[in-house]
């Protein structure tokens, strides 16, 4: 084994991993960043040995990698270690023979053959160019014509650009094809065994997307959930296993930060054959992909995930008058607010909301990965109709989920204040709600209520009673036939 031993941040790549030769695990997480475990026979001879492994993929962070005896049987110290992304291209190999002549495809002869020319290369054209490849530091050269194109010289005279196809000689030795890692290692005797390699790599994330259907009436839906792996890191995984991490895991970033590649996700479970299983580890959540799989460059990959059916989601209407919107709420920022003006909004949309317990008695009670979750209803004749989406957050079991997805068409509010006294160390302020029901049905319709000018608050009136749903907010639950208006009046006092 290596002489010295494995950081903290290394144990975490290598933990729970039980490697076999010729065996390929991922660990996927949700922060566009993966851990590659690999395995390949390792032969050694007493002294100094050349260890090359040309698979990695294009975007290792070079300082995370770990080489190892899989089996602990052999002991073998790292001299150095290197990673190299410079592959061969015609780019790369026209600057590498800078200064010599080299044949050109031109056309073909009349008997077929190919008609070349000769032609020195001055210039290749070619300019390495560091470019960032995500939000932690990783980066690789590419190709960059910058100042000009190559130039040739054919016949005494020079051209911009190439004459034709290249024929190159064959590549040096110091030429790879694909990222590669290398190791000088020092082994004390021969030895056959096989190495483990693991790395940190960015280009690979996950996530979860849910969709529910519901029928035209009622709360009892369906939820269906798909993993989605985005994999972007130049490399395909043949018949790997993979897990998934679940949770925000904390990773040190660079002080310039660049945006890194696009990502996407996607998920389902069926109870009757799982597919992919989960655990709690550490802090957070793996699910494990019960079958191996093969993850190719630049693809996405769904994988059956979670499903419950039956699970009761009940629909809720939620008027908050003084909202701009879902999610944007007014908060007393540790000051008294006596303008007359303040939450005086009057924004007319009733919002729908669905909730659901994330419980084994609700048809679910697995923990449930941040994504994005979608509803359809069925209308009368089954054809399914999307109405509206939303995210979550990682929501464990036994958590309450509840979700914004749009706004009622036949529900309206509207909101006034009528009142308002300010005196000394008093205030007093009255507000009239109005509610509407245009719908063919009976509908509930909760009134939320805001008292943010000071912590200290009483309602000295209300026409119907209210919930106290936190320090400073109030809800009234308003019942309404079809073609219904009620009115909520309520008078609140504040002093300091």
């Amino acid at each position: 084994m290596a002489s010295k031993q494995p950081t903290a941040a290394a144990l975490l790549v290598l933990a729970a991993t039980t490697a076999y030769a010729g065996d390929t695990s991922l660990t996927v997480y949700n922060g566009g960043f993966g851990v590659v475990r690999e395995t390949f026979p390792l032969s050694l001879k007493p002294g100094e040995n050349k260890v090359v492994f040309a698979d990695a993929t294009a975007q290792v962070e070079a300082s995370s990698v770990i080489l190892r005896d899989a089996q602990g049987r052999v002991g073998f110290n790292i001299l150095e270690q290197s990673y190299r992304n410079d592959p061969a291209t015609q780019e790369r190999l026209l600057e590498f023979y800078e200064g010599r002549t080299i044949d050109f495809i031109v056309g073909r002869n009349e008997d077929g053959s190919n008609k070349t020319v000769n032609g020195k290369i001055v210039r290749s054209g070619y300019t390495p160019t560091v470019v960032p490849l995500n939000n932690y530091g990783g980066y690789r050269p590419q190709p960059s014509y910058g100042n000009g194109q190559p130039i040739i010289e054919v016949d005494g005279q020079l051209r911009f650009g190439l004459p034709g196809q290249p024929l190159f000689p064959a590549l040096s030795g110091d030429s790879i094809l694909k990222p590669t890692l290398e190791w000088t290692l020092a082994s004390r005797t021969a030895a056959q065994t096989t190495a483990e390699v693991g790395y940190v790599t960015n280009g690979m994330t996950w996530n979860a997307d849910y969709n529910i259907v519901a029928p035209e009436s009622g709360s009892q839906v369906d939820l269906l959930g798909w993993v989605t792996i985005n994999n972007q890191t130049g490399k395909t995984f043949e018949d790997a296993k993979i897990q998934l991490m679940a949770g925000d895991v904390n990773r040190v970033q660079p002080q310039m930060q660049y945006a890194g590649a696009p990502m996407a996700a996607r998920a389902m479970y069926d109870a009757q054959e799982k597919t992919v299983t989960e655990k709690a580890f550490d802090e957070f959540h793996l699910y494990t992909v019960e079958r191996k799989t093969t993850l190719r460059d630049a693809e996405t990959k769904q994988i059956e995930f979670v499903r419950g059916e039956d699970v009761t989601a009940e629909k809720i209407f939620v008027y908050d008058g003084a909202s701009q919107g879902p999610g944007q709420r007014w908060y007393w920022g540790g000051y008294r607010n006596d303008n007359p003006g303040y939450m005086n909004n009057d924004q007319a949309k009733v919002w729908i909301m669905r909730e659901f317990k994330n419980t084994k008695e609700n048809g679910l009670g697995v923990p449930l990965p941040a994504g994005k979750l979608r509803f359809y209803t069925q209308d009368s004749d089954g054809t399914l109709q999307f109405v509206g989406e939303n995210t979550i957050d990682h929501t464990p079991q036994g958590e309450t989920v509840r979700v914004y997805t749009g706004n009622a068409f036949d529900l309206v509010g509207e909101r006034k204040q009528t009142d308002f006294q300010h005196r000394g160390n008093w205030m007093r302020e009255t507000y009239e709600i109005k509610v509407r029901n245009r719908k063919k049905e009976r509908a509930e319709i909760r009134v939320v209520e805001h008292m943010f000018r000071w912590s200290q608050w009483e309602i000295e009136k209300r026409s119907m009673p209210f919930e106290k749903t936190d320090a400073q907010t109030i809800e009234f639950r308003v019942t309404l036939d079809p073609d219904e208006e009620q009115v909520v009046t309520y008078t609140v006092s504040y002093s300091w």
